[in-house]
């Protein structure tokens, strides 16, 4: 049977068992059965049929979260800095992953197929768990459930970096009620953005405008950047609403990733429209400790300059999350610029209107229109660097007359 056959069939018949094991299981039968179902899916959806090499990937995938939940269970309650040793142990799979070459677990980059998929998505997910853990927000949990969070099969691909407190709230005494009717729109929409807007804008996107050996008019280049930035949108929003509509018909509640992007008026708006869970994860992760240290470290009269390294420090490590390559850390630096230019100017801006003037420049429909129109036109741009490596930047400048 073919992997896009199991994927037809397989993904039905995991939302009603998904569905029938949440509704009508309880306890630790429940855990077990619904970690079972997680598992299989993992193996089916994204390992089957791909590769010779992949059955000890999953196996290793498998492995690889027992070993987290064993670290937790022995540091994630601890007090002092224990609990970091569970923090940074999908962090070190994560980066072992990404940087260490296939060839080291005996693996060509050619014919290795996938590895540990998602693992960027589980990684931040488990780590998260730790901080919720200390915290105190959510009890501690058991085997099954851990193994059922790690790879819950709707958000493993592509995310949202789900919380636990919301995978967990799934198994409550009062479990929240999702409409069927709306999971069900919401899965059509993601599918209908996903295959067909998505796959239009990307006929015009850098891969079919571009490296066809031929040369192209500048124009081309602004038409590829927009068709190319309104594609990963639909691509990627696409596929979470599908995810957070299949895991409601199961009966998860995933977080939104997605609130409208294209209407963010600056570049640190657009980072609390555009992959929410990601800049959620930064800001209460990375943001917000490192922050506080720099501003004892430096001062109160320096608090501006030391929030402004906070937010370099914060949109490189968002660049080198989503991939390895130099052109992701300058996708990153880019955004790093935005915020900070935006950080300086809106300071610069209330000294210089005060309270009043300041409110009123933030409510003037003109200048927010403005202020749209060249976020998206900046948003664009960078995702320029997302797109190709520095030699596919050198070949499309060099096609171009």
């Amino acid at each position: 049977m073919s992997s896009d056959l199991v994927l037809w069939l397989g993904i039905p018949v995991f939302i009603l068992a998904g569905h029938v094991v949440m509704r009508w299981g309880r306890g630790l039968p429940r855990e077990a059965a619904f970690a079972a179902l997680n598992v299989a899916a993992l193996y089916l959806f994204f390992y089957y049929g791909k590769s010779s090499r992949t059955g000890p990937a999953f196996l290793a995938y498998v492995a690889l979260a027992v070993v987290q939940y064993a670290t937790l269970r022995l540091f994630g309650q601890k007090k002092g800095w224990l609990p970091w040793l569970a923090f940074f142990t999908p962090i070190l799979a994560l980066v072992l992953v990404r940087y260490v070459p296939p060839s080291y677990y005996g693996l060509s980059s050619s014919s290795s197929g996938p590895l540990l998929i998602g693992i960027s998505y589980m990684a931040f997910r488990t780590s998260l768990l730790v901080l919720e853990l200390r915290n105190g927000a959510v009890p501690f949990p058991g085997f099954f459930h851990y193994i059922g969070y790690c790879f819950f099969a709707p958000t493993m691909p592509v995310g949202p970096i789900n919380p636990y407190s919301n995978y967990q709230r799934a198994f409550a005494a009062e479990a929240p009620e999702m409409p069927a009717g709306r999971c069900g729109l919401r899965i059509l929409v993601g599918y209908v953005k996903y295959k067909l807007i998505g796959n239009v804008c990307f006929q015009l996107a850098y891969p079919n405008l571009f490296f066809d050996d031929h040369y192209h008019p500048w124009i081309d280049l602004p038409v590829a950047t927009v068709f190319y930035y309104l594609y990963l949108y639909c691509n990627f929003s696409g596929f979470c609403d599908m995810a957070i509509g299949a895991a409601g018909l199961i009966g998860v509640p995933v977080a939104e990733n997605f609130d409208n992007p294209f209407a963010a008026r600056n570049v640190k708006d657009f980072w609390n429209r555009w992959h929410i869970t990601l800049s959620h994860w930064m800001r209460d992760m990375v943001f917000a400790p490192l922050s506080k240290f720099l501003v004892r470290f430096t001062g109160p009269a320096f608090v501006n300059h030391a929030i402004a390294l906070t937010i370099v420090v914060v949109f490189l490590l968002v660049g080198i999350w989503h991939g390895v390559g130099w052109n992701y850390a300058a996708f990153g630096a880019a955004h790093a610029l935005g915020v900070v230019v935006n950080h300086y100017y809106t300071i610069g801006l209330k000294k210089w209107l005060g309270r009043d003037g300041f409110n009123a420049y933030n409510k003037n429909p003109w200048i927010h229109g403005v202020a749209v129109v060249l976020t998206f036109c900046y948003c664009a741009a960078t995702m320029f660097l997302f797109a190709n490596t520095f030699p596919e930047m050198k070949e499309i400048f060099s096609e171009l007359r």
